[in-house]
């Protein structure tokens, strides 16, 4: 079986030498096909030394490609029955590679969708090495179903191509939205043991990380998705994922409508739910600093949520779109 990789990257570059590495000891001896797409115009990127087996894609485009766009970029180009894509900060589990590959071997019914797994998150906090949740996106250490694939996503090409691969509109929340669609359309998604990846990056969480997202739009994912599925089956699975931003939204706007309605004394009670909410998190998780961090992140998000609906999606000129969403 010819397998296809797929790494997009964009403001990862550091981490590219061990993420090459590790793909390069994990496919030994198997064929395969590897693209790495630069989602940056312009930029003279320093890459590490590549094997005869990849290509580099640099785009044509005026802004950075979104994540969506980036991947489909290297879909198109890298070929393989099944496409693994590994973003620029993954450093991959061989093991994991192994069962995973296995799976797909025998997946004689063609049912199965796509494959991930467990991410442990590890930290480069200046010349040391350190790491943080073990369970990234809480998927457990057994294989079960899921909903949807991220950061490290194993796929059928022809589940992807029936589905309409990413949508390039999206700045973020391209893999549940592309997991909605497969699950539509009768692929299975299933997270398997053992931990597929270490994700590295710089500490978090930090304040600046908060900024940054606003800055590079990936806030604005949360509303563009709701916009663009408006109106299709899949549009109650978006808003039922966004509750908690709608619940954010909810406690800043009662702020306005309680004095509108008794003045200064109704404001003063309303102020007691973020002060509340505050003290609970700082208890949940025994650090003020990390209640604080929680809270602008969701007040943050939950904005970006309302200028991407009022926004939109749109896909950078000259990105491989895929046909529409579905």
């Amino acid at each position: 079986m010819t397998l296809g990789v797929v790494i997009p990257c964009y403001r990862q570059e550091r981490f590219l030498p061990r993420t090459i590495a590790a793909l390069e000891a994990a496919l030994a001896g198997r064929e395969w096909r590897g693209v790495l797409v630069l989602s940056a115009p312009g930029e003279a990127t320093a890459l590490p030394e590549l094997s005869a087996r990849w290509s580099v894609l640099r785009p044509e485009v005026a802004r950075p490609l979104t994540p969506g766009a980036a991947r489909n970029r290297g879909f198109a180009a890298c070929g393989g029955a099944w496409v693994l894509f590994v973003d620029a900060d993954v450093e991959v589990n061989a093991a994991w590679i192994a069962r995973a590959l296995d799976e797909a071997a025998r997946d004689s019914a063609n049912a199965d969708g796509g494959y991930w797994g467990r991410l442990e998150e590890w930290f480069v906090d200046g010349g040391a090495e350190r790491p943080g949740m073990r369970d990234m996106y809480r998927v457990g250490d057994g294989d079960r179903s899921s909903d949807y694939l991220a950061t490290l996503a194993l796929y059928r090409r022809e589940g992807l191509e029936r589905a309409g691969a990413y949508d390039p509109r999206l700045n973020s929340e391209e893999d549940f939205e592309l997991g909605v669609r497969l699950r539509a359309h009768g692929f299975a998604l299933r997270s398997l043991a053992p931990m597929a990846a270490k994700h590295w990056s710089a500490p978090r969480p930090s304040f600046s990380e908060i900024g940054r997202r606003w800055a590079t739009g990936l806030c604005f994912g949360q509303g563009q998705v709701l916009r663009l599925t408006l109106g299709t089956p899949g549009f109650g699975a978006h808003v039922a994922r966004q509750a908690h931003y709608f619940a954010t939204l909810a406690l800043w706007a009662a702020a306005p409508v309680a004095f509108a309605i008794a003045g200064p004394r109704a404001l003063a009670a309303w102020s007691l739910a973020p002060i509340a909410l505050f003290l609970l998190m700082t208890l949940r998780k025994k650090s003020a600093r990390l209640a604080l961090h929680s809270l602008l992140t969701w007040t943050v998000n939950a904005a970006g949520m309302v200028v991407g609906f009022a926004q939109g999606g749109r896909a950078p000129h000259g990105a491989l779109d895929w046909g529409k969403a579905s």
